[in-house]
């Protein structure tokens, strides 16, 4: 199995694409404008979009994906493309995205039988069978919107984990003590000189992503997300600062990870 990251951005600008990950060739975790880095032919391959939760950021591309490949993926006999969410999530893409004004309803078009997108529920705790031995458990997540986390079963490398958004959790840092965790992708999506709205808008910021960290044991590699364009500097100078036994670097554009 092999992870890409086609964004990490927590906003746009030229260069920074918001949250995107391509499973292998067939499986999106998140689907924000990184999605755009996929060539028609390589978007066309995705049959599975896996959500964290409904905010903008992760999920636009949903729907300009499906316009993209749904002719494509018709004429080779492809099957819908499945949506993977929580129920408060899919309600949320129907009734605010998919309703004929933000964007058409592709899970009717180009037909009720034949559509371009199903919609799929699942809940915390669900473990996620994609076929080919991948599994992917879902993670609590606390955000200002119903919102998960997911932990890709790597086998004897262990897992990748990816918190989504939230703010502190201690549900996840039981549930990551109980498996091993190879690589953490964890936000932080605010400096520490607005740790305030970090916590209002349920984000991390510095210093609250070490409280986080202190409650994972051992001393693994540590790859901060959800930055926003200009902020980088600032909020990596006081992540690296942290003290920590784990291995902190920022999460970059491109970069691959290789589970077993």
């Amino acid at each position: 199995m092999k992870i890409r990251v086609l964004g990490c951005a927590g906003a746009l600008a030229a260069g920074y694409k918001t949250t995107s990950f391509l499973l292998d060739d067939d499986v999106l975790i998140d689907a924000g404008s990184g999605v755009a880095e996929l060539t028609v032919e390589a978007m066309s391959q995705v049959d599975h979009i896996l959500v964290t939760h409904s905010h903008l950021d992760h999920v636009l591309s949903i729907g300009l994906l499906a316009d993209t490949v749904q002719r494509r993926r018709a004429q080779a006999g492809r099957p819908p493309v499945k949506v993977h969410a929580l129920p408060e999530t899919l309600e949320a893409l129907r009734t605010h995205v998919f309703n004929g004004v933000i964007w058409p309803d592709f899970t009717r078009l180009p037909s009720r039988e034949r559509p371009a997108l199903t919609f799929h529920e699942f809940a915390v705790g669900d473990r996620l069978d994609l076929g080919r031995g991948r599994r992917i458990e879902v993670l609590s997540a606390v955000h200002t919107v119903p919102a998960v986390g997911f932990a890709v079963d790597g086998g004897a490398s262990g897992h990748w984990v990816f918190t989504g958004d939230t703010g502190p959790n201690p549900a996840l840092w039981q549930r990551l003590s109980q498996i091993k965790v190879a690589h953490l992708v964890i936000e932080c999506a605010f400096g520490d000189d607005e740790c305030g709205l970090a916590g209002i808008s349920k984000h991390l910021c510095p210093t609250t992503l070490r409280d986080e960290l202190a409650k994972l044991g051992g001393s693994i590699d540590v790859h901060i997300t959800h930055i926003k364009p200009g902020e980088r500097e600032a909020v990596m100078g006081a992540v690296m600062a942290l003290h920590t036994t784990h291995r902190l670097s920022a999460l970059e554009n491109f970069q691959e990870f290789s589970l077993a």
